[in-house]
């Protein structure tokens, strides 16, 4: 009798067992579930269209547009340095000078060569047309009987030989004149000038200094329009093109951005690193970006004006594949599973290619604990436009 009566108690207790946990998931009115627990309260944004832009940021450093270094081409101690760092130099203007002492003694023993070697030209040729006279006295001489073959030939060999001498004579004019032109260009030498105007960026010796050929003593920059050298990936190489606008900011100026257009492209990616360098070029009219500061781009891949967009937020991952729920309205609120394609992403939205059409509310919060049908508790608009309760 006893063991009967526990045998009834056991079934008793798992009848109201199994009653209890079909009350728990059984629905209830107004989108919760019974007596077990409520839907998810969720936030909601809408399905919209508008414009959006894949925008790649870039990082490298600015190069001024070119930098040369200013070095003499022979040899001496700085006697003056007119410039010093920042100063703009203009194209041929002087920079520095080197002790020409020397060089000015070289011009003028040049000089003075040439004027000697003039002066034996002008005696060669009187020698010459004195020779000239004689040949032509003995040839006039022989034709006439009174002169022998060999007073003939003797003259004719002064002559010969005075034509050399002065052929000689030329020569070393040519030789004294380019030894003084060389002299000369030397001289020029010892003045340092700009070649190409710019700014002085460094100066790397100071008046007194003794210089070597090809010593530097400066250095000149042109930053009125500079250039950022940058890295790009394997996976965005076919995407940039020369041409495209790009936006620079850096550090030393925030908040502020500074346009450019890509301009290079190297042909080959690094096998090491699978990287290709990129240089983008921008207008420095102000001056305000300097080389050697580090520097961020932006560079627009892809835009499109009119674009099906969600929250960014609002996509989740299930099983490998991205997807949104939707809100599916009726008498009690439910969560729709919808998977989506993405294209371009931004820091806000996201593109969806596929499906074409969507529409409707798109759940942003709460997501991560839904299932397709789940029940949802939506936001309710409180009498002053706010959010209050929520819509069971």
């Amino acid at each position: 009798m006893k063991k009967h009566f526990w045998l009834v108690a056991g079934v008793v207790f798992l009848a109201l067992l199994v009653w209890r946990i079909v009350e728990m998931v059984r629905p209830g009115e107004g989108g919760g579930y019974g007596y077990g627990r409520p839907g998810v309260a969720v936030e909601v944004d809408s399905v919209h269209a508008g414009p959006i832009e894949d925008i790649r940021l870039f990082t490298g450093s600015i190069h001024p547009l070119y930098r040369y270094l200013v070095a003499p081409k022979v040899p001496g101690r700085v006697t003056r340095f007119d410039r010093r760092i920042g100063d703009y130099v203009d194209r041929n203007e002087v920079i520095a000078r080197i002790d020409d002492a020397e060089y000015q003694q070289t011009v003028i023993e040049a000089d003075a060569n040439l004027k000697i070697a003039r002066a034996s030209l002008n005696e060669a040729k009187a020698q010459l047309e004195l020779a000239r006279k004689e040949f032509e006295r003995a040839q006039s001489l022989r034709d006439q009987g009174l002169a022998s073959s060999s007073d003939m030939d003797t003259a004719q060999s002064r002559f010969d030989a005075q034509q050399a001498r002065v052929a000689v004579a030329e020569a070393q004019v040519q030789q004294r004149e380019a030894a003084l032109e060389s002299a000369r260009i030397r001289l020029q030498y010892t003045v340092l000038r700009a070649s190409e105007p710019g700014y002085i960026g460094e100066r790397l010796v100071d008046e007194g200094a003794l210089l070597n050929v090809n010593s530097a003593v400066a250095s000149v920059l042109g930053i009125d329009t500079v250039y950022v050298r940058s890295s790009i990936i394997e996976r965005d190489y076919g995407k940039i093109q020369v041409g495209q606008q790009a936006e620079v900011s850096v550090d030393a100026w925030p908040g502020r951005t500074f346009a450019g257009t890509v301009s290079r492209i190297a042909p080959m990616l690094r096998e090491e690193s699978r990287v290709a360098e990129m240089e983008v070029i921008v207008p420095n009219t102000d001056l305000e970006l300097k080389p050697g500061m580090f520097a961020k781009i932006h560079v627009v891949l892809e835009a499109k004006e009119n674009a099906l967009l969600v929250p960014r937020k609002a996509m989740v991952r299930r099983d490998g594949i991205d997807g949104i729920f939707l809100v599916a309205e009726g008498e009690s609120p439910t969560a729709k599973w919808v998977a989506i394609v993405p294209g371009i992403q931004s820091a806000e939205v996201i593109e969806v290619l596929e499906p074409a059409t969507l529409s409707g509310a798109v759940i942003t919060l709460g997501q991560h604990l839904l299932d397709d049908g789940g029940a949802i508790l939506l936001p309710q608009a409180d009498s002053n436009g706010g959010s209050g309760e929520t819509t069971r």
